[in-house]
């Protein structure tokens, strides 16, 4: 079912058994996911016989995800357990997101595929800890992800770590060095690096990075525009408006014009058939978009994370 540039970063990655994908949107992650599980999975049933359970795989995902991920194996004929419905992993591939981390044994698990692995670019954060010292064991392990940039040391290292290649610090030890900036690149170290860096991770923006057909994959550009709503600004103690004094008039402002420019938001909105996103970031204009618009359905961060899950699976299909 893949392209043939898909076929062949798979075959690199099961070839490796623990790589990563830094693969550019649309060009189809989650289906290489699900083939490296496969294979994968298929491989040590094969070694170990068909008496053995052969191998099981767990695929972590961000809320929401998950439900899209098994529709896409079902479509290309590839079961994905949801591990939520009765916790038991069974042979094959395994789902769950991020959340439930806490709930699973990692060493149920022979393959392990990190969806959206960006999760490990924070240095500090607990669930980059946990991800690491959780699959330190598990044989093969992939991790995919759109958003690593070749210069963001931190994230790269993360990455390595957890796939077992060098540990975080050892790669800055090795081919960085710390100034009054931040940690750069070594100017020597460079051909190494980049060497070392493509020996377990794949960089790809279009498929021509490879030597493949960019049909189909170069979009239209993306179209920002600006939309500015008229309103009245008065300043306390002076007859005309003269500019904002810091972060607290600033919220003041955006607090005192939420009516008009939720209005406009309204009006675009109701004015077409397509779907929309409305990214809000003060309650209140989440909650007045969301009885204004038709159809309107409001995700907040005070939602249950079933609740959250069924909208944004609610709008991804969409109904």
């Amino acid at each position: 079912s893949l392209f043939p540039f898909q076929r062949a970063l798979v075959k690199w990655a099961a070839k490796r058994g623990r790589a990563a994908l830094f693969c550019n949107t649309g060009l189809g992650k989650t289906r290489m996911q699900i083939e490296f599980g496969r294979v994968i999975c298929d491989r040590l049933r094969l070694e170990n016989g068909p008496k053995t359970h052969g191998g099981r795989g767990l695929i972590l995902a961000p809320l929401a995800v998950g439900r899209q991920t098994i529709n896409e194996g079902a479509s290309i004929g590839v079961p994905i357990h949801d591990l939520r419905s009765d916790w038991t992993p069974r042979p094959g591939l395994n789902i769950v997101n991020y959340d439930s981390l806490h709930k699973i044994n990692p060493d149920d698990f022979d393959l392990v595929v990190l969806d959206e692995s960006s999760i490990l670019k924070n240095f500090t954060g607990k669930m980059r800890a946990a991800l690491i010292a959780a699959f330190a064991r598990t044989p093969y392990r992939l991790c995919c992800s759109a958003t690593p940039a070749p210069n963001d040391a931190v994230e790269l290292g993360n990455h390595s770590e957890f796939l077992g290649i060098m540990r975080e610090i050892e790669m800055r030890a090795t081919w960085f060095v710390h100034d009054e900036q931040d940690w750069r690149l070594k100017g020597h170290a460079a051909d190494d690096f980049y060497r070392w860096l493509a020996s377990w991770s794949m960089f790809v923006t279009f498929p021509s990075d490879l030597g493949f057909d960019d049909t189909g994959y170069i979009l239209p550009p993306l179209d920002i525009g600006a939309v500015y709503v008229p309103t009245p600004i008065a300043s306390v103690g002076s007859l005309f408006f003269t500019g904002l004094g810091g972060v607290q008039d600033r919220a003041a402002i955006r607090k005192g014009t939420v009516d008009l420019r939720v209005a406009k938001t309204i009006e675009m909105v109701n004015a077409d058939d397509e779907p929309w996103i409305v990214w809000c970031g003060l309650n209140a204009e989440s909650e007045q978009a969301a009885k204004g618009i038709r159809g309107a359905v409001e995700v907040t961060g005070s939602m249950s994370v079933e609740e959250k899950e069924a909208n944004i699976l609610a709008f991804t299909e969409g109904r």
